[in-house]
């Protein structure tokens, strides 16, 4: 593993010589120091951070102003990944100039390498301009949590004709937009391969099937620390959640008992300094 700073230039090398590129989600700094050291390619810090950090039912509150506090922290961080910050919920729709401004606010107030915005053909013109801004950008097609309402409901896009012929086309449409990167997220496997193949640019999936040039997970499903059930798409390497609970039991177990702090977790004193102060 290389230890240089991941940059687009790297991200489209790794596509062109078939090196598959490894992303996940970090939101704060000690998560993104971890993620950082183990060799990943790429961070998202994700408007999941909505549900993840923050406990909203969706990612649609989230602020511009939440969003910098958690890139700042992740790039804090950070040495090697890149680290990508999501454009959140009407931080882009309104206007290109309102995407334009918040974009920069990502690289103006933190040292975040890209943005990442979701859509096809109806952002065309943003990218375009944040990309001739000198901000590098990354798409999401798919399923798009933004527009979770719209499609109704979290489902896997792009499974009959019509539906894959526009995620299709959305895609050469993000490519010729400028963005360096697509996100692909719940495409049924065949379609986003094909997707894959007819880009020069890299894909990276989430549900997505093995065949796209990269993979993403949110860190805190692939941990296991939630309890809740995971989508089909998440792979548990390790059940944190489980792990975590049976150390906080442990540790109301042993305070209870007065067995914590022990003489090794304790500081002492002299007994003739100890008995003038009775």
């Amino acid at each position: 593993m290389s230890k240089d700073k991941v940059t687009t230039a790297t991200v489209k090398q790794m596509k062109a010589e078939g090196r598959p590129i490894t992303m996940l989600t970090a939101y704060d700094f000690s998560m993104a120091k971890l993620v950082d050291d183990a060799g990943i390619d790429m961070i998202l810090v994700g408007d999941s951070l909505g549900n993840v950090m923050l406990g909203y039912e969706s990612t649609l509150p989230v602020t511009m102003d939440e969003m910098i506090h958690h890139v700042k922290a992740v790039c804090r961080g950070t040495s090697r990944a890149m680290v990508v910050a999501d454009l959140p919920f009407m931080s882009y729709q309104v206007s290109v100039k309102e995407a334009l401004r918040n974009s920069g606010r990502f690289l103006k107030e933190t040292t975040a390498s890209a943005v990442k915005l979701e859509g096809g053909q109806e952002v065309f013109d943003v990218i375009r301009a944040v990309v001739d801004a000198g901000i590098p950008v990354v798409g999401h097609l798919g399923l798009t949590p933004q527009s979770v309402h719209q499609m109704g409901g979290y489902k896997v896009q792009g499974k009959d004709e019509a539906a894959a012929r526009k995620l299709l086309a959305d895609a050469k449409c993000v490519e010729e937009a400028g963005a360096f990167c697509l996100v692909l997220e719940c495409v049924p496997a065949p379609l986003a391969k094909l997707v894959t193949e007819s880009l020069q640019i890299p894909t990276i999936g989430i549900g997505a099937g093995a065949q796209c040039d990269g993979q993403v997970l949110v860190i805190h499903d692939m941990l296991g620390l939630y309890p809740r059930s995971s989508p089909k798409f998440v792979k548990k390497y390790v059940n944190l959640h489980e792990h975590m609970t049976a150390a906080l039991k442990q540790y109301i177990e042993e305070v209870t008992e007065r067995s914590f702090p022990g003489p090794e977790h304790s500081f002492g004193m002299s007994e003739e300094v100890l008995k003038k102060l009775y």
